[in-house]
């Protein structure tokens, strides 16, 4: 048998580490001692092997036929159709007529050489990705606060002698389940103080004296993180040397926050102004604290002002770069913090760099060698990109590689009827998603135990993704698929297809950019090397300069160190003007409450532990679908009372956009006003159908988090009950024999 590879799970953006061995055509999955998971897995990766052998894994290209059926056709003709699609939609409507649609899923190497694809090979600035249905809002207020966007500035460790963690819209235990060890310390000193409107697995891990759960209404944490900010000024609690000495723009935050007293906090929050008082004063004694955030506090239209005033609120506390408390946001995808640094989305070029730079853009164009005005500018969000296609002056073609859109984008009904009015929809993805049933031509690519490659955690660590087995029938990676289409199209530059050397010039191209990997290698991380971005190369001495002679030829090499880069940032400085963190003041929006006016309620989306995104991958796995197989909705018992429903009776969920069907599931910790709906699922069950295309102006992020909706029974009542809600808080990771 194959000796075991040490690689890294295939979903979320803890990145957890597993021991892979080839067992025939698949893999058996088996966990190792690694720093995020210690040894565990939970249900998604124990299974992950699964969906490498899934019955409807796409083998060879397809393409629609003249009687609107997917066929089996050979690379050429397939790749051939594609060229030449995408040739004649930029001749009739120029350039930005293609679009690219990426995802937060692909290794570092493949989102590197899309964004390179897009800007050398079609020129077009057309292009997205999902993680700004993830990350967007977090991102841009760490930009703007602090000069750069990573998802923890600190190893994952560190929160494991946390006195305090403020953990806001988000739900650790069912979105990665092996964090939760991570945030034991806290539980245990009491400290552990959860945002959400519902009682979720991780808030009802609160209980017992654990800690507290806040319950605001949905859309009003703004509202409550300026309340916090409010008591730590009024009480003298703020870290004033720490403000005076590494932060500006105090004096325009407090005003603001003057205005948000606790009992008017609760007015709008539903947070009791006692709870407002408790929390705060805990906060402030700054040593073992934590504030993290996630993405119900995000994915808003205020969602990138609510993290600012979570980020102003650490500031004032002056925990941002204090060794043992910190300020964090936890990433969602599994290189959903890769995925961003190295050219998918629409403003930046590789290692975060702005693409309206002239600096960054004459760098980045020599490492590719192409002429810096050719690179286009600036393109458009995902959501606006994914509202012209088929329009007029909008995308006429689009590639998708690593995302579905018709499950996972708002407003999914009209992103289908878009993808319908396309010249050209190509999807690049191993199983049929739902958006590839849809494509002219679908090209099959590798999953994550056939290929090599590297993926950044939440915390910023750069690791080797290792390959097991052979891509089965003609599947082949991304990077081949792009170096041919590249080929096909006359594009300058050289296309390697080989990983390391891929990830060698996305060094290069990194190379002095904010998020700088030119210090990194395969051959680096192949060491077992801890490897945290920024990690620039080190200084070559001048000719004459001690050490710039060759060493001698019996010297031992040089030991490789345990870790390099920067695990921690923001210690000394901030990478912005002066090196200080800037406070930036934020205002709530003020919205008029909804819900609970006859059958409306305020509808929350969010995840399953069984499940992950689309539900492409996880909705395959047999176990996994038998313990979530319908799309279940979360209502209070008294709120189903007063709708005329029971548990496990079929509902209609309904806006102006669309309906779904849903099971009722009744749960007491969520609030009277409020129904929650997963988004795993397709067709009738598209939570996505539901939710508006409405964005934050500054991130582009959509609003998922509050949308309004009907709720009613579905006639006549199916009284066949379902599973119950499962009560019991998950363990921090499923533990099984490897």
């Amino acid at each position: 048998m194959p000796s075991p590879q040490d690689t890294h799970c295939p979903y979320c953006a803890l990145q957890c580490g597993m021991r892979l061995t080839r067992s025939g055509s698949t893999a058996q999955v088996g966990a190792r001692d690694f720093p995020t998971n210690r040894g565990g897995l939970c249900r998604k990766g124990w299974t992950a092997a699964e969906v490498l052998t899934v019955g409807d894994r796409v083998t060879t290209p397809l393409v629609r036929d003249q009687h609107g059926a997917l066929a089996p056709a050979p690379w050429d003709r397939a790749l051939d159709r594609v060229a030449e699609g995408l040739v004649a939609a930029q001749a009739r409507h120029g350039r930005d007529a293609v679009g690219v649609f990426g995802g937060g899923g692909l290794t570092n190497e493949k989102a590197y050489q899309l964004g390179k694809f897009a800007r050398v090979a079609l020129r077009t600035s057309r292009i997205d990705y999902n993680g700004r249905f993830c990350m967007a809002s977090a991102a841009a207020a760490g930009n703007r606060a602090l000069g750069v966007d990573r998802g923890l500035p600190f190893p994952v460790t560190d929160l494991d002698e946390a006195s305090t963690v403020l953990l806001l819209g988000s739900n650790p235990a069912a979105t990665m389940p092996p964090l939760l060890s991570h945030l034991q310390g806290a539980r245990d000193r009491g400290g552990l103080v959860v945002v959400d409107p519902r009682r979720s697995q991780t808030a009802r891990l609160t209980e017992q004296g654990a800690g507290l759960h806040l319950a605001p209404a949905p859309g009003t944490d703004l509202v409550l993180l300026l309340g916090l900010t409010h008591v730590v000024l009024a009480e003298g609690l703020a870290d004033e040397a720490y403000l005076r000495e590494r932060t500006e723009g105090l004096e325009t935050v407090r005003p603001v926050v003057n205005a948000w007293w606790p009992e008017r906090v609760q007015a709008v929050t539903g947070v009791p102004a006692a709870e407002v008082r408790r929390v705060a004063r805990r906060l402030a004694a700054r040593d073992g604290v934590y504030v993290l955030t996630g993405r119900g506090v995000e994915q808003h239209v205020d969602g990138t002002d609510t993290a600012t005033a979570a980020l102003n609120l650490a500031l004032v506390l002056g925990l941002v770069g204090r060794v043992g408390s910190g300020y964090g946001t936890l990433t969602g995808q599994g290189n959903g913090q890769g995925g961003r640094e190295h050219g998918q989305k629409c403003d930046q070029l590789p290692g975060y760099r702005s693409i309206s730079d002239p600096a960054a853009r004459e760098h980045v164009a020599g490492v590719w060698g192409v002429d810096p005005a050719d690179l286009p500018g600036p393109g458009v969000p995902a959501v606006e990109l994914l509202g012209s296609l088929g329009r007029p002056g909008g995308v006429r073609a689009l590639l998708v590689h690593g995302s579905n859109v018709v499950v996972s984008a708002p407003a999914a009904g009209e992103v289908r009827a878009g993808l319908a009015a396309l010249d050209l929809l190509v999807v690049c993805d191993f199983v049929l998603s739902e958006t590839a049933q849809l494509a002219d031509v679908v090209l099959p690519v590798t999953q994550w135990a056939e290929e090599e490659g590297t993926m950044t955690s939440l915390e910023g660590r750069v690791l080797r993704r290792r390959a097991v087995l052979e891509p089965p029938g003609l599947a082949r990676s991304d990077l081949w698929v792009l170096a041919e289409l590249a080929a096909r199209l006359g594009a300058a530059g050289a296309w390697p297809t080989e990983p390391a050397i891929v990830f060698d010039e996305l060094a290069r191209a990194s190379a002095g950019g904010v998020a700088d990997y030119s210090g990194l290698s395969h051959a680096l991380l192949d060491t077992g090397v801890a490897a945290y971005w920024p990690c620039p190369a080190p200084a070559a001495p001048a000719p004459g300069a001690p050490g710039a002679a060759a060493p001698a030829p019996d010297a031992p090499a040089p030991a490789t160190p345990a870790v390099v880069g920067t695990p921690r940032l923001f210690t000394d400085t901030f990478p912005r003007p002066g090196g200080r963190a800037r406070l930036v003041p934020v205002r709530p929006l003020l919205r008029e409450p909804v819900g609970q006016r006859g059958g409306e309620l305020t509808m929350v989306t969010g995840r399953l532990l069984e499940h992950y995104q689309s539900g492409a991958q996880t909705r395959r796995v047999p176990e996994l679908m038998a313990a979530q197989p319908v799309l279940a909705a979360e209502l209070h018992p008294a709120t189903a009372a007063r709708l005329g429903l029971r548990d496990g009776d079929p509902m209609l969920v309904s806006t102006d956009r669309g309906r779904v069907r849903a099971r009722t599931r009744l749960d007491e910790g969520i609030r009277l006003d409020t129904v929650f709906l997963p988004f795993h699922y397709s067709g009738p069950e598209c939570t996505n159908l539901l939710t508006e295309a409405v964005t934050d102006p500054v991130s582009g992020m959509p609003e998922f988090k509050r949308t309004l909706v009907t709720v009613s029974p579905l006639d006549p009542p199916d009284r066949t009950p379902s599973a119950p809600a499962d009560r019991t808080p998950s363990a921090p990771a499923e533990e099984r024999p490897s």
